[in-house]
């Protein structure tokens, strides 16, 4: 960073839950609770920091309607069991919270605000209630109509324009229409994501991040399919379009339980840890699109964070894009020509991992920085597209 009133922000260390499918393993579990897991374990893991000197928690949460009660970083922090004097906020970017709040705390210890901080998400879509629009009059005679909050647009505003409101998997086939993406090439990345999350549980590579709830059986992701193939994959039906449509249940991210948190430093703070950290955080940038186009976000994103970082895409060890969709994927990296495809999700992407909305960013920007940290030197980004049309990127180092 070249303002020299602008400090250094380390990531000491990242973890995150065993990812759940809907109504599976974790779908018990409430969000605060997922939060509170997570935090606590990352405490546990840096046994010299004393829990009374994080400056803040930030976290990611893209529903907030439920138990996550509104401000899920405070309820983290108690049910954690950490001072009561640590504070807590929980930020909204929707699919980018999680990475949102990575940001947030990055910039408060850059600018001195803090030395060290907690930054993650969480998001339970199995426990995402039904939200009931209060009556214009009171005591209405007629039926009330009940909105899930668990995915996509809820009590639309009849002023905003309708190609904007259209579903998430309908905004995933203008981009396929657009880039002239098939069916197949989806379900070939689709299988790709499955294949390289089967390898990367099978070596061992989750083992340095991923942290089991105690009293639930799960250890490893949920939705990751060993035996999915392209067979299995080409016989499942498009979803949001039924003549001629690409996007499949199998080609898209599930809809997902689970929670990341990461511990971010500055010179003072990495002290205070008496670790090695992962990785050093370089830049960041957030831009918007068109709202039916968001899987297009990461476009300009991903070229503005690299630029601010001083770097380009060949200087790129690893990648974690966000696969929302396979479609969406796809159209970014076919815009990003410089890119090297094979360091993009090198342990799976979230059409296996999953997508549990308001974790993904945080989880995205753990794996990025452990990966760094294993091959002990390089330059890593992540990036996620974002509901209603808005793309974020974070660029690391070691």
């Amino acid at each position: 960073m070249t303002d020299p009133r602008v400090r250094d922000v380390y990531i000491v260390d990242a973890v995150r839950t065993p990812v759940g499918k809907y109504g599976g393993a974790l779908a018990p579990v409430r969000p605060d609770d997922l939060a509170a897991h997570v935090v606590r374990a990352l405490v546990d893991r840096t046994p010299r920091l004393d829990p009374a000197r994080i400056d803040d928690v930030y976290f990611g949460d893209a529903n907030g309607a439920g138990e996550d009660n509104r401000n899920v970083a405070r309820m983290a922090v108690l049910l954690a069991g950490l001072p009561v004097t640590v504070p807590g906020v929980t930020v909204n970017r929707l699919c980018g919270s999680g990475l949102e709040a990575v940001i947030q705390a990055a910039r408060a210890i850059a600018h001195g605000d803090a030395q060290i901080a907690v930054a993650g998400g969480v998001e339970s879509m199995s426990r995402a209630p039904y939200v009931l629009r209060k009556p214009e009059r009171a005591f209405p005679a007629g039926h009330q109509e009940l909105f899930s909050s668990t995915l996509g647009w809820r009590m639309v505003n009849p002023r905003m324009a309708p190609e904007w409101t259209v579903a998430l998997g309908e905004g995933a086939e203008l981009i396929a229409e657009k880039h002239g993406i098939t069916r197949e090439q989806q379900d070939v990345f689709a299988l790709a994501s499955h294949q390289k999350a089967v390898r990367a549980w099978q070596a061992g590579a989750y083992d340095a991040e991923v942290v089991p709830l105690p009293d639930v059986e799960l250890a490893r992701d949920e939705t990751v399919r060993e035996n999915s193939s392209l067979k299995s994959l080409s016989r499942l039906k498009p979803v949001f379009r039924t003549d001629g449509g690409t996007v499949t249940a199998g080609n898209s991210s599930p809809l997902n339980d689970g929670a990341a948190a990461l511990l971010l430093v500055g010179e003072e703070g990495l002290r205070a840890t008496g670790r090695e950290p992962l990785a050093r955080i370089r830049a960041s940038a957030v831009t918007g699109v068109e709202p039916q186009l968001f899987g297009l976000g990461p476009v300009e994103a991903v070229r503005r964070a690299l630029a601010r970082a001083g770097r380009g895409f060949g200087d790129l060890a690893t990648c974690e894009l966000n696969e929302a969709f396979a479609a969406q994927a796809l159209g970014c990296l076919g815009e990003w020509p410089e890119l090297d495809p094979t360091v993009v999700n090198p342990r799976g992407g979230a059409i296996a991992i999953g997508h549990p909305l308001g974790a993904s960013g945080a989880r995205l920007a753990g794996a990025v920085a452990h990966q760094l940290a294993a091959a002990g030197s390089g330059t890593g980004l992540a990036a996620l597209c974002i509901g209603v049309g808005q793309g974020l990127a974070l660029v690391l180092e070691r």
